[in-house]
């Protein structure tokens, strides 16, 4: 996939008025997923992304904690100048959901096994139980 096409698809999924409004929050939120994602499904990963998006995703430092799903949409809300919590979800799920379509049903399994609870909601997945 070419990362026009990354873009593209996640204009249409946010629903932006913009491909620069789109690339935009596209940079952000991988920006922010690269911190949480790491070792094997963070290399696969970037592999399956456009090189551009890969190397948004890879040049984040590992987090030494793992945000949960609230506190994963709170820092992009952050970041974002006039984001509330429901529009950094959007956000979130808009480039979240094409990146599980890039990266495919197996690999989204893993880097949602590596995640914390709620992240699969964001990621435009239902939400499994996980065995104690």
């Amino acid at each position: 996939m070419l990362w026009s096409r990354l873009i593209d698809a996640v204009r249409e999924a946010g629903q932006y008025a913009t491909a620069a409004e789109a690339e935009r929050v596209t940079r952000l939120v991988l920006s922010a997923l690269g911190a949480q994602v790491v070792g094997d499904e963070r290399v696969d990963l970037a592999r399956r992304l456009p090189q551009e998006a890969a190397r948004v995703l890879a040049s984040q430092i590992p987090a030494t904690r793992r945000l949960s799903a609230a506190e994963f949409v709170d820092g992009v809300a952050a970041r974002t100048a006039g984001a509330t919590a429901a529009t950094a979800r959007w956000d979130v799920s808009s480039v979240l959901g094409v990146v599980a379509e890039v990266a495919g049903d197996d690999l989204t399994d893993r880097l949602l096994t590596h995640l914390p609870a709620g992240y699969a909601l964001l990621f435009g997945r239902a939400e499994l139980l996980r065995a104690a």
